[in-house]
């Protein structure tokens, strides 16, 4: 391989004989590469280091602030105000858009780091094997052909071919999602094992948890699996969510409305002889008052105000408008280790000569019992399962750190052996107290090509051997069994009935070991012939208890649960019926090799894949594909995830959900939403609080638009009908952003309907207000425009009062008249005097702080001349009460008889 004549990186290495490879790498693994062909090799490919992401600075969060139509209205509201001479308004528009921008900005300032943390992983030393000698270099500085030295706690920093393998096994979890340590080999495999299974490679970003080996670097920096992650991380498209293409629908049709009346109504003016300046003036009103001002700031603060609510659940939120997401999601794709599960293996089943044992109490709970079919059973009565208690806890690397209680405070070591520990913990066995009473003298490590293993502990002068593995070669080791009558032959038809027990034990999803145990007089004699056989352990990942009904309630409310897992197909189906994801015995579960390329799919295919409830050995690249075919079927995607390996899928879902605990770095960034707790549950509190966002998000919405619009009507039809503006551009400004902003604030924080996750969720297409909406709007605002424009027509002319009182009446009237308005966004079927909106206190706060500031424009010096207003007397302010309270009871005459959705 040099500069000029590269040889290509092997093709599926993993598939290929060890030595073929090496050749094809051209490198003699005894002596390693020499220092000149590295640096050929490493100006050819480069070093090994992923593609560093360019961080999202605080200047383009800032300028995406301003990237708003409603924004935009506003700054040509305001610069027109400037150049016609109403510099006060212009700079009061001017002020509304730095609030709005700063709250946004400081809410949201966030930067995209999943690259960086992916880089960090590689930034590690490798020992590697050069010039004939062991070095430990950077390992940015290894080049395809390096052989790479591997021992225990090592992380593995390119991804290996492995030639040698010595008891060797690694955690790759944060790649495959491969919930237990994966032992290593060295003979080739099939070149279509998926990437959980390919035993015979060693990758980029996983660790050595045991054993040693070597390996040759086949790929480095973004040819690797993990760079290949990295780039699918970047090309992975960042929806944008329903809540952003509403809102941005909705300002295109302000913009449009906004045209087509300042058009009309100018246009008119002018027709009419009114002078130009005047009409100018009138369409800047116009203006201002069709753009609610307060929306973006009022809908920002709501979803803040969602996020601290959802982070006392323990879901934090990265993404602001993922609030109101998570209220129209659809399908949630689940992983299934730690977020189903305990993620902590359990001895939940024991097979003895004598039977089956039940064995109770999940994780690392000592507390537990042994139940047999006639009841209870203690190891003390139970000499079968003494004995099989015993050998689990000596033959045993791990260690349990326990109180004073008894209660488990730290588990070291494989999951597996933990469970062992835990299991005898239940029966009063303390390995610390087993060893002293038979201190082990010798190991013989697990090895991958035996599949057991075994340990010697003296005892009254002799040895006993304690041994474990699968089940097939503990059977062929053993000639004896023990029973509850003692010791007898171990037949051929006995060692057929233990293999199809094995399967039947495995067909339910669970882990199996078989256990032995003999007595020799010397700690050279074999481990592996000659063993008396006790019987299997059959262990398993528990569901959590909240699980089952948070997918009931996902059920209730309309919502899918897929679970998507790089495990075992039996072990996926067996967990999904354990949390009822499904109920039948033969549930499809679609294993990874069997999902095409989405374009290569026939129809009847996809709909198979759609409808399916489980997937398992999925790759990171299929996980995308996954959430591509959803989505382009209409459904609004959450997927959970906490490897490396989930980090794409994250990004690309609408709503993408990391855990907090054992989540990676990676998986964390790339995510909308953190369950702090990793509960199941709590991605089903966050739908629940979604949902009540979008409601809240829609009530202020509607009663926004609805009192912009009345201000619209008011303006409009004073114009054409040549009378005095009832209403000026700056007091429209004040109550857009003071008496309008504070009840719709407190619509926006509202605790939502009880019965909210019995509905099914919303059309992921249906806009913040459908046609019904627009339509109770109008009516709304028509009740606020009669009331204003009727008193305004009393003051001038029954009344015979100034223009400045006349309008002073008018402005009072349309500010009332939109602070009772609040109670007309009750949901129908709701009582008039126990509601949501009645039962908010943060509505009842809103209406006083609104009647001050209202008195303060009328009475406060400088204030009352900023806005043209003066003291209305005894007579304005009762027509101010009567009037204003029309637009209120005529809303709820239209409540009473059904009519007037706000939901």
């Amino acid at each position: 391989m040099t500069k000029d004549n590269p040889s290509p990186p092997p093709q599926e290495p993993w598939s290929k004989p060890a030595k073929e490879v090496i050749q094809d790498l051209d490198v003699d693994p005894g002596q390693g590469l020499g220092s000149q062909e590295v640096e050929e090799r490493r100006r050819q490919v480069g070093p090994n280091r992923l593609r560093s992401a360019e961080s999202t600075s605080a200047w383009q969060i800032l300028v995406e602030q301003f990237k708003s139509l409603l924004v935009g209205l506003l700054a040509i509201a305001a610069v027109a105000s400037v150049i016609f001479g109403e510099v006060v308004e212009g700079i009061a528009i001017g002020a509304v858009i730095l609030i709005n921008a700063a709250i946004g900005f400081f809410t949201e300032l966030r930067a995209v780091r999943s690259m960086e943390a992916l880089q960090r992983m590689g930034s590690v030393s490798a020992k590697v094997r050069r010039d004939s000698q062991v070095q430990e270099i950077s390992a940015e500085k290894l080049v395809p052909g390096d052989i790479v030295v591997l021992e225990g706690g090592d992380v593995i920093t390119a991804d290996l071919r492995l030639t040698e393998a010595s008891k060797l096994q690694a955690d790759e979890s944060a790649l495959t999602g491969e919930s237990v340590p994966v032992s290593k080999q060295i003979e080739p495999l099939e070149a279509d094992a998926p990437l959980a299974e390919r035993a015979s490679m060693a990758y980029k970003g996983t660790a050595v948890t045991r054993g040693s080996g070597e390996g040759v670097v086949v790929a480095t920096g973004m040819d690797t699996e993990l760079g290949h992650i990295s780039s699918l991380v970047e090309e992975a498209e960042q929806e944008r969510t329903p809540l952003e293409q509403r809102l941005d629908t909705l300002g295109h049709r302000l913009v449009w409305i906004t045209l087509a009346i300042a058009v009309v109504v100018t246009g008119s003016g002018i027709l009419v002889g009114k002078e130009i300046l005047l009409m100018i003036e009138t369409g800047i009103a116009l203006a201002v008052a069709t753009v609610p001002e307060g929306l973006p700031i009022v809908a920002t603060i709501a979803l803040a105000r969602g996020m601290r609510r959802m982070a006392r659940r323990n879901a934090l939120i990265n993404r602001l408008s993922a609030v109101e997401t998570l209220g129209a999601t659809n399908v949630i794709f689940t992983d299934k280790t730690g977020t189903l599960t305990e993620n902590q293996m359990t001895v939940v089943e024991i097979a003895l000569a004598s039977g089956e044992l039940e064995v109770t109490g999940e994780g690392l709970q000592t507390e537990g019992r042994f139940v047999e079919d006639e009841g209870k059973v203690t190891a003390v009565d139970h000499r079968v399962l003494g004995e099989a208690l015993r050998v689990g806890v000596l033959c045993n690397n791990a260690e349990l750190s326990q109180d004073g209680s008894g209660e488990v405070q730290e588990a070291v070591g494989e999951p597996l052996e933990v469970a062992l520990l835990v299991a005898g913990a239940k029966a009063g066995l303390q390995r610390s107290a087993l060893l002293e009473e038979s201190p082990e003298v010798r190991e013989v490590a697990f090895d991958p090509d035996s599949k057991m293993m075994a340990t010697y502990h003296r005892k009254n002068g002799r040895y006993r051997v304690a041994a474990k593995g699968a089940t097939a070669e503990i059977l062929q080791a053993s000639d004896r069994i023990l029973t509850r009558d003692g010791l007898r032959a171990l037949s051929e038809e006995d060692r057929d009935r233990w293999v199809e027990h094995n399967r039947q034990m495995a067909e339910e999803g669970l882990r199996i070991l078989a256990l032995a145990t003999k007595d020799v007089d010397s700690e050279d004699a074999k481990p592996y012939e000659d063993l008396t056989f006790l019987g299997l352990f059959g262990l398993l990942d528990p569901p959590r208890e909240e699980v089952a009904p948070s997918i009931r309630a996902c059920k209730e409310a309309g919502v899918r649960v897929v679970m998507v897992t790089g495990d075992h197909p039996v072990t996926a189906l067996k967990i999904a019926q354990a949390v009822k994801l499904v109920e039948e015995e033969d549930a499809q579960v679609i294993h990874g090799q069997e999902l095409a390329a989405p374009d290569d799919l026939a129809d009847e295919e996809r709909h198979r894949i759609l409808e399916a409830p489980v997937f398992a050995r999925v790759s990171p690249e299929q996980k995308l594909d996954l959430i591509a075919m959803y989505q382009e079927h209409g459904h609004v995607v959450a997927m959970t995830g906490d490897g490396v390996n989930d980090a794409p899928a994250l990004k690309k879902a609408d709503i993408g959900v990391a855990m907090g605990r054992r989540g990676t770095q990676v998986a964390r960034e790339a995510a909308d939403m953190i369950l702090e707790d990793d509960r199941f549950s709590t991605i089903v509190t966050a739908i629940e609080q979604g949902r009540v966002i979008f409601g809240n998000i829609r009530k202020f919405v509607l009663y926004l638009l609805s009192c912009n619009l009345s201000e619209i009507a008011v303006i409009s039809l004073a114009s054409l009908a040549n009378a005095p503006l009832p209403i000026q551009p700056l007091q429209i400004l004040y109550l857009n952003l003071v008496t309008d902003v504070f009840p719709a604030l407190a619509l926006g924080v509202g605790e939502g309907e009880e019965l909210i996750m019995h509905r099914p969720p919303r059309d992921p297409q249906e806009p913040i207000l459908v046609g019904e909406h627009w339509l109770t709007m109008g009516v709304y605002s028509l009740f606020i425009t009669i009331a204003v424009l009727g008193v305004f027509a009393l003051a001038l002319t029954w009344l015979d009062m100034d223009n400045q009182q006349a309008i002073t009446v008018s402005f009072l009237t349309l500010a009332f008249a939109q602070l009772w308005h609040v109670f007309n966004m009750r949901d129908l079927g709701t009582s008039l005097l126990d509601n949501e909106i009645v039962r908010n206190p943060w509505v009842w706060g809103a209406l006083a702080l609104c009647l001050l500031l209202l008195l303060a424009a009328v009475y406060v010096p400088g204030l009352d001349t900023l806005l043209k207003v003066t003291d209305p007397g005894l007579t304005g302010w009762s027509l101010v009460a009567g009037a204003s309270l029309f637009p209120l009871i005529a809303g709820q005459i239209l409540k009473a008889l059904g009519w007037g959705r706000t939901s």
